[in-house]
């Protein structure tokens, strides 16, 4: 089929074929790249670029959609931009478009942690050059992207108080995703039942439990990559307690 076509048997993605292991390569180089122009990157003259940034995703989310419509695999139950990396995506375009810290905070740690887990693991069927692979992988990079261009080129750090308003944001939202699952017959967040294939739900324990204990496993990686990820900096130059 066609770049934008709905079936590719003989072009089934494989986790850590020479393509997937090229789409990471470039991911890391990059990664340095915005480390290394760090400063360069911290200019005026980059503000179009991140408006032209936010459009290119609001224009590949769209597509995404109209192709699940076309090829009718669109449904209320899985197609809803609810999953943690689709927030991750809709964060990363408003923080693009205002350059707000709140958006940030709530960004940072969802890609550092999830869309990176994503990138890794890809639950992905389409291989490239299909549009879906294009789609899957320009979205979580840009997640991470986003992310890492505004903490080291922007200036942008996670508080313990960033920290504090993602466990209050996931929290708001899970009434919502599981009113959404029960009236669409949808598993936003695996809320209704754990993943078939093998996962580290499975270590979880029974449901519901394992959302609770997902929940701990989810605060205690975020409160470590916080203690990795602060602004060491500005804690040194705090004045000390006489």
């Amino acid at each position: 089929m066609d770049w934008f076509g709905h079936s590719q048997k003989s072009r089934t993605f494989e986790m850590y074929s020479g393509i997937h292991l090229s789409a990471l390569a470039i991911f890391i180089l990059v990664s340095i790249a915005i480390f290394i122009f760090r400063k360069k990157l911290n200019h005026p003259k980059w503000r179009k670029a991140e408006i032209g940034a936010a459009i290119s995703l609001i224009w590949m989310e769209g597509l995404n959609h109209v192709w699940m419509y076309v090829h009718g695999v669109w449904k209320t139950g899985r197609s809803l931009p609810l999953e943690l990396c689709n927030i991750a995506l809709i964060l990363c375009m408003i923080l693009l478009l205002t350059r707000k810290k709140v958006f940030y905070e709530l960004l940072f740690f969802i890609a550092i942690l999830g869309a990176t887990q994503a990138i890794i693991t890809p639950a992905l069927t389409y291989n490239f050059p299909h549009f879906r692979f294009f789609h899957f992988f320009y979205g979580h990079v840009m997640v991470i992207w986003v992310t890492l261009y505004f903490t080291w080129a922007k200036g942008y750090y996670p508080t313990f108080r960033s920290f504090i308003k993602l466990i209050v944001f996931i929290n708001l939202l899970l009434p919502v995703i599981l009113f959404i699952n029960h009236q669409a017959d949808g598993n936003y967040w695996f809320l209704r039942h754990k993943p078939k294939n093998h996962s580290l739900f499975d270590v979880l324990g029974p449901y519901p439990w394992y959302i609770f204990t997902l929940e701990s496993v989810l605060i205690l990686i975020c409160f470590i990559v916080w203690i990795i990820m602060r602004n060491k900096k500005s804690y040194r130059e705090r004045p000390q307690a006489k």
